[in-house]
């Protein structure tokens, strides 16, 4: 399984999907109280999630040798992830508008880890999302003088800005970051790469991927659709392109089939968990 092991687009619905071509309203959130201590799945999803997991056994052959995945990445860091923001927009970014971009990212990135809080031994009881950097073509578009974030400059990777890779998790895996100027402080473990003008998303090891003007839109919304779907992907949980798994239709990893986190979701990335969790002597 490469580093960039997955990549996805996806179609965004706003506060209504549309399954087999009827419009359904959104499903509630799943609330975090309710998660069971250990790995007690409803009767009803067993089997989509063995169906799940042995698709995925049989599709990646380093399903279990890869070591980047989200999990790993806050074990790494001992509870805690760091972010840069790739800014590859022309547009100008405000001081309370980069506040509001890094609030939104963890609010986010909470919905998932708070369905591992207190189940199964998850040892973490928040996961802070702290953004460290913002990559830029033109200093001029950020318009704000503190020194919060470190800023990188026409740092050009993939045609678009990049911070700095020897700061970051993709291009270090030792976790020393010796050619960090910041060091392991101001490493970061993903990037928010948003992106002028692009339709659908993708995510990864590496981070999360979208429009720009998408996620600015979307900073009033409850559920960032896309960033929900890509930070899945961050943690391994698959796509379903071409299939869906027996009694269950529509979930935020079926792309274009559901706004927020379902409770299959949750089960699905509580059963990566219960996979992996060995691995962290857990």
């Amino acid at each position: 399984m490469p580093r960039s092991w997955k990549r996805t687009v996806l179609a965004v619905l706003l506060g209504a999907v549309a399954v087999g071509g009827v419009v359904q309203p959104a499903s509630a959130d799943i609330a975090p109280a309710a998660n069971p201590p250990g790995w007690s799945p409803p009767s009803s999803l067993v089997t989509p999630l063995n169906q799940v997991w042995s698709h995925q056994e049989s599709t990646y052959g380093n399903l279990y040798g890869f070591r980047n995945y989200g999990w790993d990445q806050v074990f790494a860091n001992g509870g805690y992830l760091n972010f840069c923001v790739r800014w590859d927009s022309p547009a100008p970014v405000s001081a309370s508008l980069r506040d509001r971009i890094h609030a939104k990212l963890a609010e986010q990135y909470k919905k998932w880890v708070d369905l591992v809080v207190g189940h199964n031994n998850w040892p973490y009881a928040t996961v802070p999302i702290k953004v460290v950097g913002w990559a830029v073509r033109d200093r001029a578009q950020l318009q704000w003088s503190d020194n919060s974030v470190d800023i990188y400059v026409n740092n050009i990777r993939e045609n678009a800005p990049q911070c700095a890779e020897p700061c970051g998790r993709f291009f270090v895996r030792d976790g020393v970051y010796r050619n960090c100027p910041g060091g392991v402080a101001r490493h970061y473990d993903q990037s928010l790469w948003l992106t002028a003008g692009m339709g659908g998303g993708a995510g990864g090891d590496w981070g999360q991927r979208m429009g720009s003007e998408y996620f600015v839109n979307s900073l009033n919304s409850n559920d960032v659709t896309i960033l929900l779907h890509e930070i899945g992907h961050t943690f391994g949980l698959d796509d379903f392109y071409d299939w869906t798994p027996s009694g269950v239709s529509g979930f935020i990893m079926k792309a274009g089939s559901a706004p927020n986190i379902t409770e299959f979701d949750a089960w699905m990335f509580r059963d990566w968990w219960r996979h992996l969790k060995s691995r962290y002597g857990r």
